[in-house]
């Protein structure tokens, strides 16, 4: 819940002090660009291209309550457990419906909806869910910008018969 306040006050500032240095279209696009290399990482099933777009502390908070991954190594394990079978990511599709911020930090919105099969051979198992996604971000000392916070959902399950 900590960190849902910290993402929430942190977007609250970015975008109030939005009105007074907003991003500039340089940085509105390498914030966009970053999402665009997020999605072709997964694509690619490359964990270490995934996590590279990360800062070290970021943060992820996973939908349905899953209490926040800390730091990029939970994340690995969150995302790339060893001894689990194996992943790959068939489908992810991405909109931005909304970049700003200010100065050094930046927020993107938007959906996104992710495909997947588990196992190999008769074992494989397809999933997929679909959503909402907020991603902060923060400009590094060398003008890059990485993602500090990623948290998304995906709609409740229907009641049978809907």
């Amino acid at each position: 819940m900590a960190s849902v306040l910290i993402a929430m006050l942190a977007i609250g500032n970015a975008t109030a002090r939005a009105a007074e240095t907003p991003l500039t279209p340089a940085d509105e696009h390498k914030v966009r660009a970053v999402l665009d290399e997020y999605r072709r990482a997964w694509l690619a099933n490359d964990a270490d291209a995934v996590l590279r777009l990360f800062t070290r502390d970021a943060v992820l908070i996973p939908h349905h309550g899953v209490e926040p991954v800390v730091g990029i190594d939970a994340a690995r394990d969150f995302w790339f457990p060893k001894d689990s079978p194996p992943v790959t990511i068939t489908e992810l599709a991405m909109t931005v419906d909304q970049v700003g911020g200010s100065c050094d930090i930046a927020f993107a919105r938007g959906h996104s909806r992710v495909a997947w099969t588990t196992g190999k051979g008769a074992q494989t198992k397809k999933s997929s869910n679909a959503g909402t996604n907020l991603t902060l971000f923060r400009r590094q000392a060398d003008g890059a910008w990485r993602i500090t916070h990623q948290m998304w959902d995906d709609p409740p399950p229907q009641p049978a018969g809907r």
